[in-house]
């Protein structure tokens, strides 16, 4: 062997080995994958390229699986515009489950603080409406639940898009086909011994993912009270759900969280989709930034986005070859299009913006869970007491621990039958519902549009023809057993919130800033059977709280208070008493286009050759589950449509192919999985060797 060629060895052996060790860390807090982890992320447009092919306005749940998964393919850039910022000096209330209690970011310069419009129905108030403003967006500062919608719910969506491509697109948001999504993006793990012993969790592995981004888990600990849940609901008549995460959530169930156990922190986008993934020179996330509009040429193609970082700052453009997609929440995307000229003539002319397209339906449809609750002190232990009593003393600074992964996660979603009495009175309340859309027609829409409001007659039919007799909740009930009510007060409340409000509501801009607030209006409790829906949950809360074994730790009610009893006194607390559960969606429903709908089977703006929205905006139907897992499983199917659309590979929605199935393709010489144990970073390790290759030919020709 010549002298050159052994020295070529020697560097092999001695780099290839520290190659693949290097490749395959991937604990987030380790010093080089804080490195990695910034690599993507810029704070100043100078950083940045001319132009992209994906422009990704929102880095939020669903924006960074976008960027994840549409980077994979190293022949496309991608760039990420997000007004928050990036949450590293807050990682203290992000990471560690049980400061979105104690410790939460909402009311801080990382929420969007929004209000709604006065309210009539709710006492003529403005509520508040908080939205994450940081990278990772609302996952990053939710309560970390992971609900999945039902069966029923999906199907309900499918079949309200059956008039479109023949009903070929619709089956593509049925159950049987998202499910694989839904999948994809979790690595699931059941609860440890320990607080098994407490939940008793029902579930089914062949409902799971185990190989994807994020973490689906439970608390590493339980209150014992969270043991009570199960039986009291079913002493009440509310069976437990044999798996809510097979297409059946309803009745009683613990519900997933977003936890990774390997380390009690919090799962959400960005550590899930961004943080483990090796370097990619064609991906950019840009923190800070608000985007201003989307331009468009003739054509009503877009040709750029234009951000700034204040009101009154310069303004930057940046080009894009492919698309833009829409990824900045329920109240952010129909923002954005408006001001970029997209949506009621009327509403854009009086705030002064140019139309370039009157699509009616953008803003419209706008629903929201309702929430209230019924208090009451308690002899068990809450979190609050077990705080003062030291639990998470001797946890160092900074670092969660089993206590501190506590979340409230014991819910019930509560049918008709369940709140109204029985079946046969729920049918007559069903009847009374359909009875009253003319009525609701005339004098509950914001919008004069005449396919706005035959949008509003299909959801309103779809809701009270499907779904309100079938066993899917009509109200979600959880046992908040974080701590005090009031001063000296321990307590325990019942959460209650609606789920399919027959009440819609609109967003709307007012001036031709995109940094002034839109009008936010969900018409709270406008129709009556809202009403009597929450009436009945603050009953039903009641007749749980006095049922054993739950009613032995129980004290007196404190709110409202035993002496509202009567109709009118109840309706009376709820409307004062009425809060967001943080679930705004619909306001770019995936409706067809004479029914008011703004996004068609492909998720493309109708009327624009290269916008896209994938984020709560678009569904249609209100579930009754929480927003962040039907938003993370959107992308996943989004990213796929996209890839495939591009890369002229099969359509993952195309009967003949598998979704959620492989992610390459024949122009993919970077991919990835995105799998967060090992498949996103296993993936360096070719880039790593071919770096090797280069240079150990680089030392042959010097040698």
């Amino acid at each position: 062997m010549s002298q050159r060629a052994q020295v070529v060895l020697f560097y092999t052996l001695l780099f290839v080995p520290v190659a693949l060790c290097w490749a395959g860390q991937h604990d987030v807090r380790d010093l080089h994958t804080q490195h990695l982890r910034g690599r993507a992320i810029v704070h100043d447009s100078s950083q940045l390229s001319q132009a992209y092919d994906f422009i990704i306005i929102g880095g939020g749940t669903a924006g960074l699986v976008l960027a994840s998964r549409l980077s994979e393919d190293s022949n496309h850039t991608v760039l990420v515009l997000e007004a928050g910022n990036t949450g590293d000096d807050v990682k203290v209330s992000t990471d560690i489950p049980g400061n979105a209690f104690t410790h939460s970011l909402l009311h801080t310069p990382y929420d969007w603080g929004y209000n709604t419009v006065t309210q009539p129905k709710a006492n003529n108030r403005q509520l508040y409406w908080p939205r994450g403003k940081i990278l990772g967006g609302s996952s990053a500062v939710n309560g970390l639940y992971l609900v999945r919608p039902s069966k029923i719910e999906y199907d309900t969506w499918a079949d309200l898009m059956q008039s479109q491509d023949n009903g070929a697109g619709a089956k593509a948001w049925s159950w049987d086909r998202h499910f694989p999504f839904m999948k994809k993006t979790e690595t699931y793990t059941p609860p440890v011994p320990d607080a098994q012993s407490v939940l008793n969790v029902a579930y089914n592995l062949n409902n799971h993912g185990t190989n994807g981004p994020l973490h689906a888990s439970y608390p590493g600990y339980v209150l014992p009270v969270v043991s009570n849940w199960i039986p009291t609901l079913q002493n009440v008549g509310i069976p437990q759900s044999p798996d809510p995460s097979g297409g059946q959530g309803w009745g009683g169930f613990i519900a997933t969280s977003a936890i990774n156990p390997t380390n009690w922190t919090r799962s959400y986008s960005r550590p899930a989709y961004i943080d483990p993934l090796p370097p990619r020179p064609n991906l950019d996330i840009l923190v800070g930034v608000t985007v201003t509009k989307i331009l468009f040429d003739s054509n009503l193609t877009a040709t750029g986005v234009q951000f700034a970082v204040s009101k009154d700052g310069p303004v930057t453009t940046i080009n894009v070859r492919m698309e833009v997609l829409l990824a900045a929440g329920a109240i952010g995307s129909p923002n954005v299009l408006m001001h970029s000229g997209i949506g009621p003539r009327d509403v854009l002319v009086a705030a002064g913006v140019d139309v370039k397209l009157d699509l009616p339906g953008v803003g419209q449809h706008m629903q929201d869970h309702i929430s209230s609750s019924v208090t009451f002190k308690t002899t068990a232990e809450t979190i609050v007491s077990m705080l003062a009593k030291g639990a998470a003393d001797g946890v160092p600074p900074g670092q969660s621990s089993p206590f501190l992964s506590f979340v409230n996660s014991a819910t019930c979603y509560a049918n008709t039958s369940n709140l109204i009495g029985s079946y046969d009175d729920a049918v007559k309340f069903q009847k009374t519902v359909l009875d009253s859309l003319d009525q609701s027609v005339s004098t509950l829409i914001p919008s004069k549009d005449p396919g706005v409001i035959e949008g509003y007659k299909a959801l309103y039919r779809a809701n009270a023809e499907k779904i309100l007799l079938s066993p899917v909740g009509q109200v979600e009930l959880l046992l908040y057993a974080t701590g005090n009510f009031g001063p000296g007060d321990q307590t325990i409340s019942l959460q209650l919130a609606l789920q399919h409000p027959y009440s819609q509501g609109r967003l709307y801009i007012t001036t031709n800033d995109t940094f002034d607030t839109p009008a936010l209006d969900p018409q709270y409790l406008t129709h009556p059977a809202d009403a009597t829906l929450m009436r009945q949950a603050v009953r039903l809360a009641r007749k749980i709280a006095a049922t054993p074994p739950l009613s032995n730790v129980l004290g007196d009610e404190l709110s409202p208070g035993p002496s509202v009893t009567s109709d009118d006194a109840i309706d009376a607390f709820v409307a004062n008493d009425i809060q967001t559960e943080f679930h705004p969606a619909n306001t770019l429903a995936m409706l067809p286009r004479n029914q008011g709908g703004v996004i068609d089977t492909k998720l493309r703006v109708y009327g624009l050759q290269n916008v896209r929205a994938v984020d709560a905006s678009i569904f249609p139907v209100q579930f009754a589950a929480h927003m962040q897992w039907p938003v993370y499983s959107l992308a996943e199917h989004a990213s796929e449509i996209i890839r495939a659309f591009h890369n002229g590979v099969a359509d993952p929605d195309d009967l003949s192919s598998t979704p959620g199935g492989n992610n390459t393709n024949n122009n993919n010489n970077n991919s990835s999985t995105g799998n967060h144990h090992g498949g996103a970073l296993s993936s360096s390790i070719p880039s790593v060797l071919t770096s090797a290759v280069a240079l150990f030919a680089a030392l042959a020709v010097v040698l």
